[in-house]
């Protein structure tokens, strides 16, 4: 069995947000490598919505990268998750932002699972705790540092730790 290292990003902004984390963090706690604080950040996308919890954790794992997409899927069917709009509302949400393989990072064009993130690079409430969890972290040969500096400085300073 392949061993891998991905970088999740997770969120809520239903229900008890922080609880709904914690299932993430329990789930790969035995796998965590890193993980960054839980950070209170505003909506992005859809902005009617209550504000998110975030954070990142970096596990190293023992399968595919299409079944560690189906564990953060479990997860998120598990905190009844319901997909009604596209950035709207939800219980929980496990993305895989990148995964490598070897040290390696690995690129696919799978419309099920796109690697790395088409929109991690330009979001502050996934490059913001990465950076904590990873202060060496790299996307696509760009450092995340590098990558945080080049965003708008009021979305980097709506990313609040909690």
């Amino acid at each position: 069995m392949e061993t891998i290292r991905a970088v999740l990003s997770i969120g809520s902004n239903m229900e008890d947000r922080y609880k709904l984390l914690e299932t993430v963090f329990e789930h790969f706690a035995d796998e965590t490598i890193a993980r960054s604080s839980v950070y209170s950040t505003p909506p992005w996308g859809v902005v009617d919505q209550d504000e998110f919890l975030n954070a990142v954790l970096i596990v190293e794992v023992h399968c595919s990268p299409l079944e560690l997409l189906r564990r953060g899927q479990a997860l998120e069917d598990a905190a009844d998750r319901v997909r009604e709009r596209r950035w709207g509302p939800r219980t929980l949400d496990v993305d895989i932002v990148q995964v490598t393989q070897d040290g390696v990072e690995l690129v696919q064009d799978d419309p099920e699972l796109m690697l790395p993130h088409p929109w991690a690079k330009s979001r502050a409430f996934v490059l913001v705790p990465w950076l904590q969890a990873d202060p060496n972290a790299c996307l696509r040969g760009l450092k995340v540092a590098d990558l945080v500096a080049g965003l708008d400085p009021a979305d980097v300073e709506s990313i609040q730790e909690i």
